[in-house]
């Protein structure tokens, strides 16, 4: 990553998941759950986060349904941080299989499509490989 462009990851970046009015490849679930930007999914997963104590920081404008931010809640809830302990295996299980495990491998198989994608292919096949052994491994419970 040191030697990497990162001018071209950058747009790379942009082309892949911002793009003039869209990306090329949609990284959010309402999009794979529904079609649609800003959908029901969206508003259940605010819910489940609002009961966990968790919200979208004030001056972030990414709906909460982002791969990288349901990503990120994965890890809170699995290594937890300075002011909360990790939630228990079910509690991360019923997450993963609400909010990640019906859309993820949808996304990974676009970014795999989508000639634009070298940098982001990898990193798909890589969150690919990660979610498929978090599913055998809740499957493992």
């Amino acid at each position: 990553m040191r030697d990497a462009d990162h001018d071209a990851l950058r747009q790379e970046y942009e082309t892949l998941f911002v793009g003039v009015g869209r990306g090329l490849v949609v990284p959010y679930a309402s999009y794979y759950l529904t079609g649609f930007l800003m959908e029901k999914p969206l508003a259940r997963l605010r819910s489940d986060l609002a009961a966990m104590g968790l919200a979208r920081r004030g001056k972030v404008h990414e709906p909460e349904d982002h791969i990288s931010a349901l990503c990120d809640v994965m890890r809170l809830l699995i290594i937890g941080s300075d002011t909360r302990p990790a939630a228990d295996l079910l509690q991360q299980r019923e997450f993963f299989e609400r909010n990640l495990k019906p859309w993820y491998a949808r996304l990974h198989e676009d970014l795999r499509k989508t000639e634009a994608a070298v940098f982001y292919k990898t990193v798909g096949g890589f969150t690919q490989a990660f979610f498929d052994l978090e599913v055998e491994s809740f499957a493992m419970d």
